[in-house]
């Protein structure tokens, strides 16, 4: 479960670093010449909304329990 949430967080910087370069490799004359950044940004999103939604489906099926923040000494 951890390691799939690990992969989950990799696979968004991935896709945000891999936008950030194609804004800077791409955009010099402020308009892009292909949609590799917006296409970058979309997976990056894709992945955010996949990583809540399985987060909501596991917390359903109980296979993970919500701790909170332990309050007192």
């Amino acid at each position: 479960m951890k390691i799939l949430m690990a992969l989950a967080f990799v696979g968004i910087l991935g896709a945000l670093a891999s936008a950030g370069v194609f804004m800077l490799r791409e955009g010099r004359d402020g308009k892009p010449r292909s949609g590799s950044m917006m296409r970058a940004l979309a997976v990056r999103v894709a992945i955010s909304v996949a990583l809540f939604a399985f987060v909501m489906l596991s917390w359903y099926m109980g296979w993970i329990q919500p701790k909170g923040i332990p309050v007192g000494p």
